[in-house]
């Protein structure tokens, strides 16, 4: 028997979360009486952690770099650990949770009750009961993962990123969510194959530039959203938790002739009430401030 002699193994796609569902998740939970329901279920839809690399976090693993904040997680199922940029909301929230710790504990480990560490079948209560609460059936907190995987991969964030944000070993593990269909995609399509039916009532040549609505949106401000290697395809009516992090890395560099881009891209954080990427943008523009001076 050869390997070739073996049937090919299944490959189903990862089950995750539509918009729609997702944001009925999130609003149950911030609406849930519990705070460790309100900070688990927003952890690991935020930042696609494993349960057990979210049960094993450590009172220190919240570290400023630069002017960001970023969660250090632990060795866990790939036996590798890594740093991911922590959203200044997570931020508030783990706060919050150890302001309320009690004094005296032995333990190093962040999410404990009663002296004693949370469990699994903790988390996956907490999921289900407020799963029941949004009406969205059952939901699985690997699902989280998944579902922050595919709204990252169609707003245009790189594999490589989704890659090192999730703690994959291979691309291969991160290519699976390239096969997820972009909802985008379809909305376009549908939007043009209008005109494409119209071939089948009166012939005639469907012009080369016709194009969605949201494609034309797209194109209009592409200058906008030019990076080095290509462009952000993300909507313009979302908003990104990485849309600075860049200028949040401890290797960023500007100089005072950027200092017009960066006061433009404070005021827009301000304007859209993003108080984290606003502060980013004030920390560097004092320091230009303070430099130049």
């Amino acid at each position: 028997m050869f390997a070739g002699d073996l049937p090919r193994r299944d490959e189903p796609l990862p089950r995750f979360l539509d918009d729609g569902r997702a944001a009925k998740l999130l609003q149950a939970a911030r609406a849930d009486p519990d705070p460790f329901t309100r900070l688990a279920i927003e952890f690991l839809a935020r930042t696609g952690l494993r349960k057990g690399e979210f049960l094993d976090l450590t009172v220190d693993a919240v570290m400023q770099i630069g002017s960001a904040y970023w969660l250090h997680v632990p060795v866990g199922k790939l036996r590798t650990d890594r740093y991911i940029p922590l959203h200044p909301q997570l931020k508030e929230m783990l706060d919050d949770w150890l302001d309320k710790r009690p004094a005296g504990l032995r333990s190093d480990y962040l999410f404990l009750e009663r002296g004693r560490r949370i469990t699994k079948n903790r988390v996956d209560r907490a999921l289900a009961a407020v799963a029941a609460a949004a009406g969205i059936g059952h939901v699985t907190p690997h699902q989280l993962r998944h579902t922050l995987a595919t709204q990252a991969i169609n707003r245009g964030m790189s594999l490589e990123a989704i890659a090192a944000l999730l703690g994959h070993r291979s691309m291969r593990m991160t290519m699976v969510y390239a096969r997820i269909a972009d909802r985008t995609v379809a909305d376009e399509y549908f939007a043009v194959s209008e005109k494409v039916e119209a071939l089948y009532d009166a012939p005639r040549e469907l012009p080369a530039d016709d194009e969605g609505t949201e494609m034309r949106k797209l194109r209009s401000e592409m200058h906008r959203r030019m990076l080095g290697n290509g462009y952000c395809a993300r909507p313009v009516g979302l908003d990104c938790h990485f849309e600075s992090i860049c200028e949040s890395c401890t290797f960023f560099q500007t100089t005072i002739e950027f200092r017009p881009t960066l006061q433009s891209q404070r005021d827009d954080a301000a304007e859209k009430g993003q108080l984290g990427r606003q502060k980013i943008f004030d920390g560097l523009l004092t320091r230009l401030d303070q430099s130049a001076s």
